[in-house]
């Protein structure tokens, strides 16, 4: 009996399919329509035309895809999540096809879709041991502490958006139009932690006005200011923080987590993500 099957990341911009056997990939696409491209009715002509191009196979879902927006409604476990509770509490489209749950912290409240096949997926492939802190930065950075290999509590945070607000609706998109480094200035505003950040918002402004400092460096120090309080919040001085990110955000989280006493370890998000598919998928073999 094959154990090959697709694993689908299928988030709300972008869709990329992978052909996996014995955990590695044989097979990938990556050039597929997100979520909020996709008409009403058209999941099942895209996932009949993935197994036409990747085999007649077994199907994993995973993302937004099972989301409000998405083509089915995979409702949310509760934290702890494991590999396990994910595995069975998958969303049956048929007997070939399913959707892998989100988790839901309904105290905070929180919820993740797609980042806990990753975060799951880095146990499961030894990369990061069963009691850990994970970190996932993008638009909305998640954070999320594992114990016993299991997600026990996570928070989101809105620091991409929030910088992106500011560089494209806010007074300071002057300033901000200048790419960000890994610089003096970056280490500058991880440094100015702790200060009113609101007020150190405004002073990006001030220091423009009054010549004090260059607008070119005016979003590094930004970008410093806003994801160094998004890691000082989580108290990681002295502790590993494991990022799962492409280079150039993740050197900037890397940056800010040294700086606060912290040590960062670089993890590939491709590599986990099908680590975490292929264990869920054995469990429903």
């Amino acid at each position: 009996m094959t154990n090959e099957f697709i694993a689908v990341d299928w988030g709300t911009t972008n869709r990329r399919a992978y052909l996996i056997a014995n955990g590695a990939v044989l097979a990938s696409e990556a050039a597929g329509p997100g979520v909020k491209s996709m008409p009403q009715g058209a999941y099942e002509v895209e996932v009949a035309g993935i197994r036409q191009r990747l085999g007649e196979l077994p199907m994993l879902l995973v993302g937004m895809v099972g989301s409000t927006i998405g083509w089915r409604e995979a409702p949310y476990i509760d934290a702890p999540a494991s590999i396990a509770r994910l595995a069975t509490h998958l969303c049956r489209i048929d007997g070939c096809t399913a959707i892998v749950p989100g988790v839901a912290d309904r105290n905070r409240p929180d919820v993740m879709r797609g980042e806990e096949v990753q975060m799951l997926g880095a146990v499961a492939a030894g990369l990061v041991p069963p009691d850990a802190i994970l970190c996932q930065p993008g638009t909305h950075c998640k954070w999320a502490t594992l114990q016993d290999g299991a997600i026990s509590r996570f928070t989101t945070t809105m620091t991409g958006e929030i910088f992106a607000l500011l560089k494209d609706h806010s007074l300071l998109g002057p300033q901000l139009a200048y790419p960000v480094m890994d610089d003096d200035a970056f280490a500058e505003g991880v440094a100015a932690v702790g200060e009113d950040l609101l007020a150190a918002l405004f002073r990006i402004r001030a220091a423009s006005v009054l010549g004090q400092r260059k607008d070119i460096a005016a979003a590094s120090f930004a970008s410093g200011l806003l994801i160094g309080s998004d890691v000082a919040a989580r108290q990681v001085a002295g502790r590993t923080v494991h990022l799962l990110a492409d280079p150039v955000l993740g050197q900037l989280y890397a940056r800010a987590i040294t700086i606060v006493g912290g040590q960062a370890n670089f993890i590939d998000s491709k590599s986990v993500f099908v680590a975490g598919a292929a264990a869920i998928q054995g469990f429903t073999r």
